[in-house]
């Protein structure tokens, strides 16, 4: 098979910062900026200048490499510089509270921070590695899930997406739209439906601008049209990525993502999870314990700047909803589609791949 490659890498460290494309620009701009501060990182990961579960991974354990950098350049001693970035590692963790991911990778730094027999130079560049061995592992992981993914995909498919689960939510590839990518290179007849995705049009924005770059044949949909095309025979499947996906199955993925697989579930359309292992959190049992952000209410009243209701209305704005666990087709990861019963199955990838049970802090 011919290896599809996406033209995208959205961050990178260099040298002594983190470099990522500005994601609120897009689509009228595409920019990379530099983050230089932990704080600064902190920032980005909560305004979304950086987003999508696996790149906001890689963005926390960069941040903690900032923080590092920091902390080196007060004078310290060793238990007090490791006690303050135990404390500074928490704090970016605690950006954004639904991707995992975001807990997971900060753990991984905490590891190092806690288990490093070095002092405070050797620890700084511990941290280092680990977030660039962090960075290339998820693309290999990505295309991993895109090839797995592809073995489902039927011939001349078209393949609905919500959100944006693609390059640039992850550090290239990308998850869901990586299972797109692997399916197009061998079969260049694949087509592509996108939820806009409201309110902060992920799918519009973002997943058309990503697709339409390599060349996929893309057709953008407002989120309610998912229904009428599923009626009329014009999808053959859905794939979404997910931000935490719970022992037994259940998947937090951005908000509209249950509606969608209620249809599809109606429709008799499969409905696939393409997500890597550090999206699972074995510690919680099922959804009802993944906390939900709750996000500006201007996301919702606002479109460009520009009021789109009543000023006085009332709003609620969940950033994300979990998909039940009997809903989903399968969930495809790095080590292969995992099926029903998922807390089985679940259970047993992890007991496998040991590497994958960190504490989430």
């Amino acid at each position: 098979m011919t290896e599809f490659k996406s033209k995208i890498k959205t961050i990178e460290w260099v040298d002594t910062y983190s470099r990522m494309v500005d994601q609120t620009l897009l689509p009228e701009e595409f920019k990379y900026v530099n983050i230089t501060g932990g704080k600064q990182m902190y920032d980005a990961i909560k305004t979304m200048i950086v987003r999508g579960a696996p790149a906001i991974g890689v963005a926390g354990a960069h941040g903690v490499v900032l923080y590092a950098q920091e902390l080196a350049k007060e004078n310290l001693s060793r238990d007090e510089f490791i006690k303050q970035l135990n404390e500074k590692a928490d704090f970016i963790a605690s950006s954004r509270p639904t991707a995992v991911n975001l807990m997971w990778a900060v753990a991984k730094q905490k590891e190092v921070i806690n288990n490093s027999s070095s002092g405070i130079a050797g620890i700084v560049e511990e941290l280092k590695q680990k977030a660039i061995q962090l960075e290339n592992e998820d693309i290999e992981i990505n295309k991993k899930i895109g090839d797995y993914g592809a073995e489902v995909v039927p011939e001349g498919a078209t393949i609905l997406t919500h959100c944006n689960a693609g390059a640039l939510a992850t550090v290239g590839y990308g998850t869901a739209l990586g299972v797109v990518r692997s399916a197009f290179a061998k079969d260049p007849t694949i087509q592509v439906f996108a939820d806009e995705t409201r309110p902060r049009q992920q799918g519009a924005r973002i997943t058309t601008l990503e697709l339409t770059m390599d060349g996929i044949p893309t057709t953008l949909i407002t989120d309610g049209m998912c229904s009428y095309f599923m009626k009329k025979g014009m999808i053959d499947m859905v794939v979404v990525g997910a931000d935490r996906i719970a022992a037994n199955g259940d998947t937090a993925n951005k908000i509209g993502t249950y509606t969608v697989a209620i249809a599809a579930k109606y429709h008799n359309v499969p409905f696939y999870v393409a997500a890597p292992l550090s999206t699972i959190d074995t510690s919680i049992k099922t959804g009802d314990e993944i906390v939900i952000e709750e996000r500006s209410h201007e996301e919702v009243t606002h479109i460009n700047g520009k009021i789109i209701c009543a000023p006085q209305v009332n709003v609620i704005n969940p950033g994300f909803d979990v998909t039940p666990h009997e809903l989903i087709t399968g969930i495809i990861t790095e080590k292969g589609i995992l099926r029903p019963d998922y807390k089985k199955s679940i259970a047993e990838v992890f007991n496998q791949d040991l590497s994958y049970r960190c504490k989430h802090y």
